[in-house]
């Protein structure tokens, strides 16, 4: 171990402050005592310290891609439990990680009872699309509405639509949870004709396609919604039997 205030840490430590290798300048004197002490090669620890660098860029990227689609919690496609629920195919949910169907303006419907992982598969699949740089932004139903309604309060409802229709995936979680007045659904309305097939919009519901006029209580203005929402959508049915509910029964009365 090198002594504090070595003249040669001190001068490595400010070479990686010069370049912006800030894994490189956190980890070298750790890696130094393990290559030391283990015999490496210089190649090796060399090696070892630049692909410290590459991960720690690679983590900071996905930060800095995720961190304006304001997920509420962290879900990743990777730690979906197929098992539990063969009502979805991992191979549809494969295809949904690419950005081809979001460069198409091509809308995702995930329908299921609460607990049979359609928030995880919205945040994951957005999770993924926001990885590869396209802009994803998350929200539920209401709280979107409430933005809408709080723009037209403040006259700038034309700024914020436009402002929606840039972004390349817009997530809306919760739809249908809540019923909407006639002026709030005609405000939705909106954003979904404006990202009419420019724009991908993936929603998740727990309602039928036959509830929906329960949720804008105008029968016209649903079946247009419904019109936008289905169009070229690719639909993903997650079933009725929440598995989160079985993870809790097993994890209360293991083995029975």
């Amino acid at each position: 171990m090198s002594l504090p205030g070595d003249p040669q840490d001190m001068l490595i430590d400010e070479a990686c402050r010069e370049l912006r290798l800030p894994a490189f300048r956190d980890r070298f004197i750790d890696l130094a005592t393990t290559a030391r002490r283990e015999q490496v090669t210089y190649k090796q620890f060399l090696l070892d310290l630049l692909q410290a660098e590459l991960a720690d860029r690679d983590l900071r990227r996905q930060q800095r891609l995720l961190r304006p689609a304001r997920f509420l919690r962290p879900k990743r496609l990777e730690d979906f439990d197929f098992e539990k629920n063969p009502n979805v195919a991992p191979e549809v949910i494969a295809d949904l990680k690419s950005p081809t169907w979001v460069l198409e303006g091509r809308p995702l419907v995930l329908i299921g009872d609460s607990g049979t992982g359609k928030s995880h598969l919205l945040i994951g699949i957005g999770t993924a699309i926001a990885e590869t740089g396209l802009s994803v932004r998350y929200t539920t139903t209401s709280a979107l509405v409430n933005e809408l309604a709080e723009a037209v309060a403040n006259r700038r409802l034309s700024s914020v639509i436009a402002r929606c229709s840039k972004i390349d995936l817009r997530c809306l979680d919760e739809f249908g949870y809540l019923n909407l007045d006639r002026k709030g659904a005609k405000l939705l309305f909106q954003i979904f004709t404006e990202r009419e097939e420019r724009k991908a919009t993936a929603v998740a519901t727990n309602s039928p396609f036959t509830e929906w006029d329960k949720t804008f209580g105008d029968a016209r203005l649903c079946a247009a919604i419904a019109d936008r929402i289905t169009f070229r959508c690719t639909l993903i049915q997650t079933g009725s039997e929440s598995y989160r509910f079985q993870a809790t029964q097993e994890a209360l009365f293991p083995g029975q």
